[in-house]
């Protein structure tokens, strides 16, 4: 959650004491900034704009995205490169043509992911299973996109399904998840895998 006493990763855009002096604003959403420091308040005003209990994936959830992602991926004509599928979110890194709106792209992923959660697992208290909008980037030229790839396939210490077309799906990292396991309501969901 944005202001999290953990640390976040926000959309926050003011100068941290240690950034230069700029008429630029930071953006401290990025790959390679660091995690942005409690902020109480925000914690406060994120919180009061939740509209049920945080949505908390489980490895069943995750192994149902991850067919539903392949599937809207193959029907829609992209390319999947890489997804990683963690309790509270998930990465993907995919091919169009053309030049659509990432936007886009990624509300397709989340509606149609939709449709089959619901099927199979109900409607959350909420209503949604996402937030609005979330972070979508267009990568600029291969070595960007094998940047964003390698990120999303190995840098993803507390994915419960880390999947690429070439390697398949990979070994998921046993490593005590920052989450409580009160707030993943049904213990681990990152049992050894078949």
């Amino acid at each position: 959650m944005p202001g999290d006493d953990r640390g976040s990763v926000t959309s926050v855009r003011d100068r941290r004491a240690d950034d230069p002096l700029s008429i630029v604003r930071f953006e401290h959403d990025t790959l390679g900034t660091p995690f942005e420091d409690p902020m109480p308040a925000l914690r406060a005003a994120a919180s009061a704009l939740l509209k049920g209990p945080p949505i908390r994936l489980r490895l069943e959830h995750a192994e149902t995205l991850l067919e539903h992602f392949q599937e809207t991926a193959r029907h829609r004509g992209w390319v999947l490169h890489a997804v990683a599928i963690m309790a509270n979110h998930f990465h993907l890194v995919t091919e169009v043509d053309g030049d659509p709106d990432p936007g886009k792209v990624l509300a397709d992923f989340k509606a149609y992911a939709s449709r089959r959660l619901n099927r199979e697992f109900g409607k959350p208290q909420s209503e949604t299973w996402w937030t609005d909008k979330g972070s979508k980037r267009k990568r600029k030229d291969e070595a960007a996109l094998q940047n964003a790839i390698h990120y999303v396939l190995y840098e993803q210490p507390y994915a419960l399904v880390i999947w690429s077309p070439k390697l398949g799906r990979l070994a998921v990292s046993e490593a005590t998840s920052p989450i409580s396991r009160e707030e993943e309501n049904d213990g681990d969901p990152r049992r050894p895998q078949a």
